[in-house]
């Protein structure tokens, strides 16, 4: 086999390849003899989606040069006219079918006259050029028509619950009810192959360009302290459950004291967070960890990745991604996943007004971390409403407890605000100086304690945009993707139920930041971490830290600091003991990232078969009820709500 040229695929000696051993040349798959499409090397356009099945082509491909021939297709009916043609559609595109008139062809006009639509059918019939002035330039196959000589009918489609067309309007429920039919539409099959693609890509990127193993992690295991909540699995010993892991957190730290230096996964992921409009209690991140790595190490990793599978026909994206610290974007953005596409920044205002006599402004400035900040509203005299106006000042109360001060400039250069009677003309100037006021522009301002402020302001930013771009000013731009890293979180936060405890702002493995420390045994409330966030269009589709690889360190952060258990998480810490090798990883949100590159309005229109916002599987019924006798060998009995008995006798 040597001598003729080939080689085992998989086997890299000096034998197969007629080199030193272990030293892996390119790839050379046109010379061994195998696909390129193996190593994803092959582009769409060179991909044959018509090997292996009996069809000749697909219902999208066929064009001006395919005339004159016999080709036979499968696909499902669109769309059918007065016994004249149809239009059939596949996974590719929409094919327009001829339906003989003549005599001899009655029986294939009567099956396609009759067929429903969506019913699935076989044509085969010749390629021939559509009449003069009948083109469809908004088709790809608009140029030509298939005329029909044979069909068959493989299965009929029954009455619709709703039509298989993007434009038709149908409620989300009744789309995920039947979920099989809303996979036909093309925006969900365009969605899922992107999905496919990309994902393919990454694989390419992270194996074959730069050393990664994919190494699939369990999915039962042992709960994690801190965190979201856990799926709990049942076992056959009394009292003992496992749980469905919120992410392979742990193994992929063990896979770096393995040795393996450089792990990848697509993974899946449980969280039992109940009703959150736009998340799934299942699913999909890219998960990835590397031995002896620093936080700039895997930020490139991640940009050379996300540019190398980025879709075509998005544009580019440009690299480094800029970065800002979790204090910057907090005093500048309002959060910690700031959307970088407009303007209207949070700017600090309190030297401006701190010699006025205004009573709130001075007491809030009393205080030690009091500041006063406000936006600017491009045009909000011209697109907003008082009601606007009034709606977002009524967010603030009653999210932030925030009370919310506007001042108008009005066309003269001056401006209109109950503080007016209190500024003198030098302060109301350098007011307008601060945040580059024009005119009809409103400025919405705030007072209180530092993070508080901030927060109502940053929400008021994102909502002033929406009834901005509502009225028709166009800030955001769609087609646009802001990358942004977030870093130097706080290691830790306090707990919203008990400010006096503290959590892990990421997770309890995450490294202190190396110039703080010593602050970990001194003032952990002081603590940098060593944490970092990617933000795409004021979404955060990534985070990710270098890890705590000291055994000591980890067992301190648990006990001492974050007072939990040690003992739940005894496999780690001993693992750590072992030669732990420094190391560091991050996730990337495969739903949330593929639904912002399609523009989708939800993470389910990239999901194949997702929950409702409940958790619930609308198609298969899921969860469901088992019966006392499915329970008995987990040793669980069922304790019914008294309402929920009497439904059931019912």
């Amino acid at each position: 086999g040597a001598a003729a040229g080939w080689r085992s695929p998989g086997c890299w000696c000096g034998h197969c390849t007629g080199r030193p051993p272990l030293l892996r040349p390119r790839l050379q798959v046109r010379s061994a003899g195998l696909s390129p499409s193996r190593f994803g090397l092959l582009s769409s356009r060179d991909t044959d989606f018509n090997s292996f099945v009996t069809r000749t082509n697909t219902c999208g491909e066929l064009r001006s040069a395919h005339v004159g021939q016999k080709v036979t297709l499968y696909g499902w009916i669109q769309y059918q006219r007065q016994g004249l043609f149809l239009v059939l559609r596949d996974f590719q595109g929409l094919t327009q079918v001829v339906i003989p008139q003549d005599e001899a062809h009655s029986h294939v006009k009567e099956l396609l006259s009759n067929a429903p639509v969506e019913s699935v059918v076989q044509v085969t019939g010749t390629v021939s050029p559509r009449p003069l002035g009948q083109q469809n330039p908004k088709m790809p196959t608009g140029d030509i028509e298939v005329k029909a000589e044979a069909a068959e009918i493989l299965n009929s489609c029954k009455k619709l619950p709703f039509e298989i067309k993007d434009f038709i309007k149908k409620s989300e429920a009744l789309r995920m009810q039947y979920r099989y039919l809303d996979l036909r539409s093309s925006r969900l099959q365009s969605n899922l192959r992107l999905r496919s693609r990309l994902v393919m890509k990454m694989r390419e990127y992270l194996c074959n360009l730069h050393g990664f193993v994919d190494v699939e992690t369990p999915t039962l295991f042992k709960r994690t302290p801190g965190g979201a909540k856990e799926f709990l699995v049942p076992s056959r010993e009394a009292g003992k459950f496992y749980s469905l892991p919120q992410s392979p957190q742990q193994f992929k730290q063990l896979l770096m004291v393995g040795g393996l230096d450089r792990y990848f996964q697509v993974a899946r992921c449980y969280r039992d967070e109940g009703s959150r409009p736009d998340r799934q209690p299942e699913f999909t991140q890219i998960d990835i960890e590397m031995s002896f790595v620093d936080q700039a190490g895997i930020q490139r990793l991640i940009e050379g990745l996300l540019q190398h599978s980025w879709p075509e026909e998005r544009g580019s994206i440009m690299t480094p991604f800029p970065s800002m610290t979790y204090e910057e974007a907090l005093a500048e953005y309002g959060t910690d996943k700031p959307d970088t596409r407009f303007g209207m920044q949070i700017v600090d205002i309190s030297d401006v007004l701190r010699g006025s006599n205004i009573h709130f402004v001075q007491n809030a400035l009393s205080y030690p971390h009091g500041s006063i900040r406000a936006i600017c509203i491009p045009q909000g005299v011209r697109y907003l409403k008082n009601k606007d106006l009034e709606s977002l000042k009524e967010s603030a109360k009653s999210q932030f407890n925030q009370e919310i001060m506007e001042v108008v400039r009005r066309p003269d250069g001056s401006l209109k605000s109950l503080l007016t009677k209190f500024l003198g003309e030098k302060e109301q100037s350098e007011l307008i100086q601060a945040l580059n006021m024009q005119e009809d522009d409103v400025m919405l301002l705030a007072a209180g304690e530092h993070k508080q402020v901030c927060s109502a302001l940053g929400a008021l930013r994102l909502l002033s945009a929406d009834l901005l771009e509502a009225a028709g000013l166009a800030l955001r731009d769609p087609t646009a993707f802001h990358f942004l890293w977030v870093v130097d979180f706080p290691l830790f936060l306090p707990k919203a139920e008990n400010p006096t405890e503290l959590e892990s702002a990421h997770h309890p493995f995450t490294a202190p930041h190396p110039s703080d420390a010593s602050l970990l045994y001194s003032d952990p409330t002081k603590v940098r971490s060593q944490h970092y966030d990617l933000v795409l269009n004021g979404n955060e589709v990534g985070g990710g830290s270098i890890r705590i690889h000291s055994a000591e360190q980890q067992r301190f952060v648990l006990e001492k600091v974050l007072k939990e258990d040690s003992e739940v998480l005894s496999h780690l810490i001993e693992a750590l003991e072992f030669g732990a090798p420094p190391h560091g990883g991050i996730a990337l949100g495969l739903d949330r990232l593929i639904s912002l590159i399609v523009d989708a309005p939800s993470i389910r229109d990239v999901i194949a078969f997702p929950k409702s916002f409940r958790g619930r599987d609308l198609m298969g019924n899921a969860p469901d009820y088992v019966t006392p006798e499915e329970l008995e060998p987990y040793h669980i009995q069922v304790s019914w709500p008294l309402e929920e008995k009497e439904a059931k006798k019912n």
